[in-house]
């Protein structure tokens, strides 16, 4: 059975601040957590599973600190409008930029706010097998419990780091190939071997201070009537044209 106190500290890792502090992330649901106790064991703090789960599961039944909850409890702790069978709180990654980025391709999110669109470009990242994402510092927390249900997964396996985007890209020396309206038609542009793909915020796209920077500038032609793209899929488009056979 839980205490009362241990249920106020799951609860607490809701919050960006205490997440922060502890070094840790929940992330919900029969699926991810069992990718989490295959892949990633040595990152779980906890694993919190209803019996039945666990029956289900040997590697559930194998992992060593685990508490067994109720539904009821599962319900308490849970971050999801609907409860699920299992959660685990994991621990941060630590992920170094400076050694792979100039190795082929990687992310830069300017301003990606929506944890929706964040989940689900960090699943196209591990998709179409992208080396990272950099997040500008006022882009969606990606241990948020959306954009971590969203990514289905893939956030265990995407290496991601927040950093002051303008100074970090104007050090870097690989191409940097921005998304902007205006720029050269994605179909006739041949995208280099490596480089950093920069996606803008959904309404205002890529700021000056950042496209200025850019090497290339390639957009997705319209052929209707709609004002723009979701981020999301407009970044997946671009990522399949990237790796777009020849």
């Amino acid at each position: 059975m839980l205490s009362k106190n241990e249920v106020k500290y799951i609860q607490s890792l809701s919050h960006k601040k205490r997440r922060e502090e502890e070094n840790l992330f929940i992330a919900e649901g029969s699926k991810i957590v069992l990718e989490c106790l295959k892949e990633i064991p040595h990152q779980i703090f906890r694993l919190y599973a209803t019996d039945e789960y666990i029956q289900l599961h040997q590697l559930a039944q194998d992992f060593s600190d685990k508490v067994i909850v109720t539904e009821e409890e599962m319900e308490r702790i849970s971050q999801l409008q609907t409860a699920q069978q299992a959660l685990v709180i994991l621990k941060k990654k630590s992920v170094e930029t400076n050694k792979t980025i100039n190795d082929g391709w990687w992310l830069a999110l300017d301003g990606i706010r929506d944890p929706g669109n964040m989940g689900t470009i960090i699943r196209l990242a591990d998709w179409f097998g992208l080396n990272g994402i950099i997040c500008s510092e006022d882009c969606a927390d990606i241990y948020n419990s959306k954009v971590v249900q969203a990514s289905m997964g893939s956030i265990i396996r995407v290496s991601i780091v927040e950093k002051n985007l303008q100074l970090y890209l104007s050090d870097v020396k690989v191409p940097l190939v921005g998304a902007v309206l205006g720029g050269k038609e994605i179909s006739a542009y041949k995208f280099p071997s490596k480089g950093i793909l920069v996606i803008g915020n959904e309404s205002a796209g890529i700021r000056k201070e950042i496209s200025s920077l850019l090497t290339d500038k390639i957009m997705i032609p319209r052929f209707g009537q709609a004002e723009s793209l979701n981020a999301a899929i407009a970044t997946g488009i671009f990522l399949w044209e990237l790796n777009r056979p020849v």
